[in-house]
């Protein structure tokens, strides 16, 4: 597909502009409306948020295709994602579904069984979510102690709590007495259907940016670069002294940084010092 990926270059009005869903992106990293005329570059630094992080995430949001490469993805912290997902469960859980739960209590309020079972379909269905997301929660906080966690398909451990989602709406818009409250029923539909939208990114998230737990312990060779760079070689001396290519040292570098989340030479020094104690 031919698109141009958003930038830090980029207004954030005009980024918010290119796919309005966007602006729900903006309470989960604590930015305010007001940017103006500014840039997304400027918008973060001014929010002390990683327009790194932001981007990405925005980008894929946005384009069905977007896959961020390794050295994108070795370039964003666990824990950033963490707080990104967790903004994201309290959005579903205190804002959404309650939203949609009024929406529902109120077509089905005079529908009698059938309310019934629809409203009865929803509390099952929330019950579902929340206790999907309680996992989730102990997954990241096992995975931020450095706890093994359970090694998780995250787009196919959505699945289900999407397709409950789909149905809901194939039974109001299908099933549901077409005289009722018709402009409420598909306001109603259309909230589903970003809400279902929005769990398929949220599953994305997971999938293509949280980095595997294994990944955290340095290799042998990993610590041989550590301590060439800790001692203030450049990649092309790292590569002579341990007779290596210098694109196999360069590779090996962003990996201690994805895993340590250090980046410059004089922390990986004060790293090096400490993992050698």
């Amino acid at each position: 597909m031919n698109r141009t990926l958003f930038t830090g270059r980029m207004k954030m009005a005009d980024m918010i502009a290119s796919n309005y869903d966007l602006i729900l992106m903006l309470p989960r990293f604590g930015i305010p409306l007001g940017f103006g005329e500014k840039t997304v570059k400027e918008v973060c630094r001014d929010n002390n948020v990683d327009d790194h992080f932001f981007l990405t995430v925005c980008n894929i949001y946005t384009f069905d295709d977007y896959r961020p490469d390794d050295e994108e993805s070795s370039r964003i912290d666990n824990r950033l994602v963490a707080e990104h997902l967790r903004a994201s469960h309290r959005y579903y859980l205190e804002e959404r579904l309650p939203h949609l739960q009024h929406h529902l209590d109120h077509i089905t309020e005079n529908a009698g069984h059938s309310g019934e079972i629809l409203r009865k379909y929803y509390a099952d269905y929330c019950r579902e979510v929340r206790e999907h997301v309680r996992r989730e929660e102990k997954n990241l906080t096992q995975m931020l102690e450095g706890t093994p966690t359970v090694n998780e398909h995250y787009l196919k451990s959505h699945d289900n709590i999407r397709d409950k989602l789909s149905d809901l709406t194939q039974i109001i818009y299908k099933y549901l007495p077409g005289e009722r409250l018709t402009e409420e029923m598909m306001e109603l539909v259309f909230d589903i259907l970003q809400l279902s939208r929005d769990l398929e990114k949220h599953a994305m998230i997971e999938e293509l940016l949280l980095q595997p737990q294994e990944d955290y312990n340095l290799s042998e060779r990993e610590m041989d670069v550590l301590e060439l760079v800790a001692q203030g070689l450049s990649s092309k001396e790292i590569a002579a002294r341990l007779n290596i290519a210098v694109n196999t040292v360069n590779t090996h570098r962003k990996s201690i940084t994805r895993k340590t989340g250090i980046k410059s030479v004089a922390g990986l020094a004060v790293y090096a010092m400490l993992k050698n104690k």
